[in-house]
């Protein structure tokens, strides 16, 4: 996923072009939307797997904070590209 995103950074860096940087930035929403459901899946597997119900919860809260990080990151990324 990380690598995806990098990916993209490098193209916007490398033509420095607008419309890359809103390519990258179109991105982000599939990006979270697959963290998220990664964790829920651990979350899900995990309450299986020890008969419990609290799990999935704290993995889906989890995994929102993971992806708001990664998008920090990438945004961040792409500012220090346009100075």
């Amino acid at each position: 996923m990380y690598f995806a995103t990098s990916f993209l950074f490098y193209i916007c860096e490398m033509k420095n072009n607008r419309y890359n940087k809103w390519l990258a930035l179109l991105t982000i929403p599939f990006q979270m939307g697959v963290v998220i459901f990664g964790f829920h899946y651990l979350g899900v597997f995990l309450d299986e797997k020890y008969q419990t119900h609290y799990i999935q919860k704290i993995s889906i809260l989890l995994g929102v904070f993971v992806a708001l990080y990664f998008v920090i990151k990438q945004v961040n990324q792409i500012n220090k590209g346009e100075k």
